[in-house]
C-alpha cells in the first residue's frame, strides 16, 4: 500500500514545455506514471512525449472527464503561486512543487488556500513522491532505470528535506533487503506545504508501513514538531532519523545547503533536535549506513 498516490493516480505537469519539465515527463512516463496532460499557456495542441498540452488547467481537467488527482508545478518562481492557485481552483488535491526560490509569503498563502480546499502541497524545492513499483510524481530517483535500482517495494516509509538524500536512504535500505512503502521529498525551504508531522497520520494509517526513516538538517522546527506528534499520538511506528550538519552548532547564522537550514536559536541546533527526538523515542543514527540495522532492531523489539 502507499500514501498520497497510487498506480492509478492521474496527474498533469504545469509548465510541461520547459526544459526541466520535459525531462520530468520522460522520467515519470518511463516509470509508468499516468500523466494525462500538460499546461503551458499558448502551447495548446502540442505534445510532450505523447502527452497533450493545454493552455490552462481548466482545459486539461475538462479533457479528462472533469477530474484529475494531481499536478507537478514546474514553472519559474514568479509564476508559481498563480500555477498553484490555478490547480487548487480546479479541484486538484495533490500538488508537487519542484520550483525553487518561491517567495515565502507566497508559499504560506498557497499552503493556507490548499488547506481550505482540502488539498495537499508537497514542496516547493522538492523532488516529489514515489511509491516504489506503483508510481512516482516528480524527479525523485532520476531516470526510471536508476529509480528501479534504488527503490524497491516494501514496508519502510522515508521522509527527507533533501531530494537526493531521499534516494540515498532508499538505496541504503534496498541494498539490505528493506523495501519502501512511500518516500517523500518534502523540500528544503523554510516554509513547505507538508511537514514530517503532517505526513505522520498518513503513514500511521497505512498498514503496509512498518517503520520510518528520516533525513534531517539543522534549522527550523520540523523535528521538534515531529517529536511532539509522536509523543502525543503514541505512534505505533519505529522511527530512525539521521541528522546531518552537526558541525553547524558551532556556526550560528550559517546555512547548510537548503534555504530552510539557517540556525536562528537553540531550538534549531542539531544537538537540541537530537535530544527532542530521542526523548520521543526516535532513534538517531550517527551515519546513514546505520539506519537499516537500527530499523531492524526497532522492528524486532516491537514484535516482542
Amino acid at each position: 500500500m502507499s500514501i498520497l498516490l497510487t498506480k492509478k493516480t492521474r496527474f498533469i505537469i504545469q509548465g510541461i514545455t520547459g526544459r526541466e519539465a520535459i525531462n520530468l515527463t520522460r522520467e515519470n512516463l518511463d516509470y509508468g506514471a499516468k500523466i494525462v496532460g500538460g499546461v503551458t499557456p499558448g502551447r495548446a495542441g502540442r505534445d510532450v512525449y505523447g502527452v497533450p498540452v493545454y493552455d490552462c488547467v481548466r482545459d486539461a481537467v475538462a479533457a479528462n472527464g472533469g477530474s484529475i488527482e494531481g499536478s507537478i508545478v514546474s514553472v519559474p518562481p514568479k509564476f508559481t503561486q498563480d500555477a498553484i492557485i490555478e490547480a487548487l481552483e480546479n479541484a486538484i488535491k495533490l500538488i508537487v512543487v519542484v520550483t525553487e526560490n518561491v517567495p515565502r509569503k507566497q508559499v504560506a498563502e498557497c499552503v493556507e488556500l490548499a488547506e481550505l480546499r482540502g488539498a495537499r502541497i508537497i514542496g516547493p524545492n522538492c523532488l516529489g513522491i514515489i511509491s516504489p513499483g506503483e508510481c512516482k510524481m516528480g524527479g525523485v530517483g532520476g531516470p526510471a532505470a536508476n529509480t528501479r535500482q534504488a527503490y524497491k517495494k516494501g514496508n519502510i516509509g522515508v521522509m527527507s528535506r533533501s531530494g537526493g538524500m531521499t534516494t540515498e536512504i532508499a538505496s541504503t535500505l534496498t541494498a539490505v533487503g528493506l523495501g519502501q512503502s512511500t518516500c517523500v521529498s518534502i523540500g528544503g525551504d523554510a516554509i513547505v506545504g507538508t511537514t514530517y508531522a503532517e505526513l505522520m497520520p498518513f503513514f500511521e494509517a497505512d498498514p503496509k508501513t512498518h517503520a520510518i526513516a528520516i533525513y534531517s538538517e539543522p534549522g527550523g522546527r520540523m523535528e521538534a514538531e515531529l517529536a511532539e506528534w509522536v509523543a502525543e499520538n503514541d505512534s505505533r511506528l519505529p522511527i530512525v532519523a539521521f541528522m546531518a550538519g552537526r558541525f553547524m552548532d558551532e556556526m550560528k547564522g550559517m546555512r547548510f545547503g537548503h534555504a530552510g537550514t539557517i540556525v536562528e536559536g537553540k531550538e534549531d541546533t542539531t544537538a537540541e533536535k537530537i535530544k527532542r527526538m530521542e526523548e520521543a523515542g526516535i532513534s538517531v543514527a550517527e551515519r546513514i549506513e546505520e539506519i537499516p540495522e537500527l530499523i531492524r532492531k526497532r522492528l524486532a523489539r516491537r514484535k516482542r
